[in-house]
């Protein structure tokens, strides 16, 4: 058990984790309608004749409405109803609420206080795994943005560059200004993490063109590369093999179980990063405990 002010350092790392978590759920409601836009804003633009005139610039009345992760407020997806500062304090909201909008009564998705929870409890998590110091806070911005990837990916079968890239170069920056701890999985020296981010990318991107020429399909995204890349540059090359065993591993279980179970086609696609955050945060907690404890049975044989 920690020691008082273990504890303490745990809970507020916690309470802070249900915060983030909250900030979380926008980025995961909001991140891909934000892309969607600007793809289509980009392709009327490319379809758009360059002989014709230019059109007028729309009137300030006229243009579209700011939407980003802090403009509009958020709102009742079903009747547009602002939602205050007390109906969003995290997880308390909701079970004032019992799980309803205050103004028209329509059930609030358990998903939403579902991400707060897991967001508090792996950081409270990290916290208690690392202590007071620069690692924590590493592994505790890792947690939050592999909870934001596997979200959207869940969703939209999607992993953003606007977050995969972001959190590689972290990695690489990271490793660059801390010294590596020789207690903690991150992060790692700076030839660690270059190698860890060209082996993460071109392993997959080696994986995703041989299944490609074998069968004609494409069996993940380049996203999916550039996911494990940043996990790579955060915890180096020597963790991949663990983190791509045990996602695959983990990933082909759910997908043959909702198979048999009739809940997935056999022709729909199963989006991978979830399995790989979910690998990777593992790693970030206990992959040198598991490389060291297989490097050592492997010596014994």
């Amino acid at each position: 058990m920690p020691e008082v002010s273990g504890a303490a350092w745990v809970a507020l790392a916690g309470l802070l984790g249900l915060l983030i978590g909250s900030f979380l759920n926008v980025v995961i409601h909001r991140l891909p309608k934000m892309l969607e836009r600007q793809w289509r804003e980009q392709c009327a633009e490319s379809a758009a004749d360059p002989a014709a005139p230019a059109a007028p610039a729309p009137k300030a009345s006229e243009a579209p409405p700011p939407y980003n992760l802090v403009t509009p407020r958020s709102a009742c997806p079903a009747c547009q109803a602002p939602i205050s500062a007390w109906q969003n304090i995290p997880l308390v909201s909701y079970l004032l609420l019992r799980g309803r909008c205050a103004s028209c009564g329509v059930r609030i998705s358990l998903r939403y206080p579902l991400i707060e929870l897991l967001c508090g409890v792996l950081t409270a998590a990290v916290a208690w795994k690392f202590g007071v110091g620069w690692p924590a806070l590493a592994a505790a911005i890792v947690t939050w943005f592999l909870i934001a990837l596997a979200g959207i990916d869940l969703d939209h079968q999607l992993l953003p560059d606007y977050l995969t890239l972001p959190l590689l170069w972290g990695g690489l920056i990271a490793s660059l200004l801390w010294t590596p701890s020789t207690t903690a999985s991150l992060p790692v020296s700076p030839a660690q993490a270059i190698v860890g981010a060209a082996a993460g990318y071109v392993s997959l991107w080696a994986v995703f063109h041989l299944f490609r020429l074998c069968t004609g399909k494409e069996g993940m995204g380049y996203g999916d590369f550039k996911l494990l890349a940043a996990l790579g540059a955060w915890l180096g090359a020597r963790m991949l093999l663990p983190i791509v065993l045990g996602s695959a591993t983990v990933g082909a279980i759910v997908g043959i179980t909702l198979i048999l179970s009739g809940q997935r086609g056999r022709g729909v696609p199963l989006p991978f990063g979830p399995f790989l955050a979910a690998a990777g945060w593992l790693a970030i907690m206990w992959g040198p405990e598991w490389v060291n404890a297989y490097i050592g049975l492997y010596g014994r044989v």
